[in-house]
């Protein structure tokens, strides 16, 4: 078991006054079978006149809130503590075109619930390039996790972090274009091939250990929230992959949420009235704890 203390702060500043603001939080770590969290302490400044907890649609934990007074800053501090225990190991991975043939036809509960990931989603939409990209290591009757850890190891040396390429809103085309974008994209990029060849596979929001192990090197995306991609593995379950540090998470990502894609589960978002221009900084830190 590894043990983890999280504090994320994203604040918001305008250039004239907000009036009102409503927004949806997806700053509760979920839990899970690989990870266990006391319930994630949430502060807002302004003080909101109104707060829910409530539970979304793919089951994660968020909030909502308002605030009513008028603020030129609003601040939101995320802080949890969690233990990632460590994933059980993928004994049986068949093969791939086994488990997208199933998905068509198998309406128990695991199978069905994976379903509604094969479908095209805003940020990861299936396309004849991206099957044509991932057909070269989903190869005829190759194991499923196998050939998915080959195209994760492609997008890793295929293409270049650029924290400077892209924003929020690029499209998965422009990447696969350009060849450069961060964890986000890549992580789009990744369920666009999959799907593309009929697969089930989730877009996951969390953070990486900002401080490594002795020995081991500091991975890509420390110090904000990360995004990865789990992959239905048919009866092996959920896997996750990072294409981002070309791995199978272990002992060093925390999820926080999955959804469809980055839409699904951003960190905080929501509307607001007024404010004129604003600029945004997001600090995360994920320490080891005793």
């Amino acid at each position: 078991m590894t043990r983890y203390t999280v504090t994320h702060v994203t604040t918001y500043s305008y250039t004239e006054p907000v009036s009102l603001c409503q927004n949806v939080a997806h700053l509760s770590v979920r839990p899970c079978d690989r990870q266990r969290a006391e319930p994630s302490a949430l502060t807002v400044s302004p003080e909101p006149a109104f707060v829910e907890e409530r539970t979304d649609y793919f089951g994660n934990p968020t909030h909502f809130f308002t605030i009513q007074e008028p603020h030129r800053e609003l601040k939101v501090t995320a802080r949890h503590r969690v233990v990632l225990l460590p994933p059980p190991p993928v004994t049986d991975s068949p093969a791939w075109e086994t488990v997208r043939d199933r998905l068509t036809r198998d309406h128990t509960p695991d199978w069905l619930d994976a379903v509604q990931y094969r479908f095209d989603s805003r940020f990861a939409a299936a396309g004849p390039r991206y099957a044509t990209f991932a057909a070269e290591s989903f190869t005829p009757g190759r194991p499923i996790l196998e050939a998915a850890a080959e195209l994760v190891h492609r997008i890793y040396t295929g293409f270049r972090y650029d924290p400077q390429a892209t924003t929020v809103s690029t499209p998965v085309a422009e990447v696969f274009a350009h060849r450069r974008g961060v964890c986000q994209d890549f992580a789009h990029l990744l369920l666009a091939c999959l799907r593309s060849l009929g697969l089930a596979a989730r877009y996951v929001s969390g953070y990486l250990s900002t401080v490594p192990p002795p020995g081991r090197p500091r991975l890509v995306g420390a110090d904000a929230t990360h995004a990865w991609v789990s992959l239905f593995c048919g009866d092996a379950g959920w896997v996750d992959l990072d294409p981002t540090n070309d791995q199978i998470p272990h002992d060093r990502h925390v999820l926080l949420a999955w959804g469809r894609d980055y839409d699904d589960v951003s960190p905080l978002k929501g509307v607001i009235l007024g404010g004129g221009q604003h600029t945004v900084t997001v600090n995360v830190e994920v320490r080891p704890a005793g």
